[in-house]
């Protein structure tokens, strides 16, 4: 969510800027765990390539050993490229999903749908290039617009831990999305994290 919008819901400042902080620093370890995988994939890549090419020599004129290892070459290429386009899907979701939360889109699922990703390229601050124009249009054009929802957000008491007070009944709702970002968070799943934060923010729900 945006600061303004927590703003609105009657958080203080000291609230707002531990909620942007912590986002952040989600949506931050989230790319680096992306990345992490694919320059570890990379490696293990270039390494197989490596003892293939040794193999390839020791082969000499052993025509079925040399096919063989070109034909596993080519898989290991093929599986690598497939492991790497999965990631930059993933990648590419966690954003569209992100900006169209922002955007306070009733139904991400079906907004994504009208949005053009064909060719969806990222920009150097780690943002879909287009991606807040075509949501603008969509939210403001007569045939698309009921597909966002234009109200305020209502004022509505801070859920989360307040600093000097307590409960002795936990919010159901909130409890369960604690649960499962605490269980996310237990797994180092920071994508999980990330939309679990926004799935609670669109109910209603502040999580820390």
């Amino acid at each position: 969510m945006k600061r303004k919008e927590l703003e609105e819901m009657g958080l203080t400042k000291e609230q707002v800027d531990k909620i942007m902080k912590d986002n952040g620093e989600d949506i931050e370890n989230a790319k680096s765990s992306l990345q992490t995988e694919i320059n570890s994939l990379q490696t293990q890549v270039s390494e197989r390539d490596t003892q293939l090419e040794s193999l390839k020599k020791s082969a000499g004129d052993n025509e079925a050993l040399t096919k063989q290892i070109a034909e596993l070459q080519a898989a290991n290429t093929k599986a690598a490229e497939a492991h790497e386009a999965e990631m930059n899907q993933l990648k590419l979701d966690v954003a569209v999903e992100k900006a169209l939360t922002g955007a306070n889109a009733k139904n991400v699922k079906a907004v994504k749908a009208l949005l053009d990703l064909d060719d969806a390229k990222f920009d150097k601050d780690g943002n879909i290039k287009g991606l807040q124009d075509q949501i603008e249009k969509l939210s403001a054009a007569e045939d698309t617009k009921f597909l966002f929802d234009a109200k305020e957000p209502p004022k509505t008491q801070f859920k989360g831990f307040q600093p000097g007070t307590s409960t002795t009944v936990p919010d159901s709702k909130q409890a369960g999305y604690e649960t499962r970002l605490a269980e996310a968070r237990k797994n180092n799943n920071q994508l999980e994290a990330i939309q679990i934060k926004q799935e609670a923010a669109a109910d209603g729900v502040i999580l820390m």
